[in-house]
């Protein structure tokens, strides 16, 4: 049974519009579409793809550790990044420093494609990919 592409992530921010608002305005992505769970969330996505889920605080039952409870958050645990193709690398460096977001910056041996990584509001590392132009 061979594995699809990627659907999407999920993240449990501690400060759910916060992390709404990083996506949105500073990497683009839109609010869209989400169907009527039973806790609050936001679908964030990407052309046309719910690729971000973000998950606002659950009721403790059968199987879900909740905030605050059990559920610790000194880290994001073994997730290193999420990457994501991009484009206009110029666009989005005035776009990160405009909103006074840190991030580093390096070119791809070989290939020479440009890479930006920087962290959410919870820490979650996220890379764009920019291919050469």
């Amino acid at each position: 049974m061979p594995l699809g592409g990627l659907q999407h992530y999920t993240i449990e921010p501690s400060d759910l519009e916060r992390t709404k608002d990083f996506y949105c305005d500073v990497l683009g992505l839109e609010n869209g579409e989400r169907p009527p769970l039973d806790f609050p969330g936001y679908w964030l996505y990407s052309g046309g793809t719910a690729t971000v889920h973000l998950m606002g605080t659950r009721k403790a039952r059968e199987g879900i550790v909740v905030r605050g409870t059990e559920k610790k958050y000194e880290d994001t645990g073994r997730l290193d990044h999420i990457a994501f193709a991009a484009t206009d690398p110029d666009g989005i460096r005035k776009r990160l420093q405009a909103r006074n977001v840190k991030f580093r910056e390096q070119i791809v041996p070989r290939t020479g494609d440009t890479q930006i990584f920087l962290y959410d509001p919870d820490g979650v590392g996220v890379e764009l990919n920019f291919p050469k132009p």
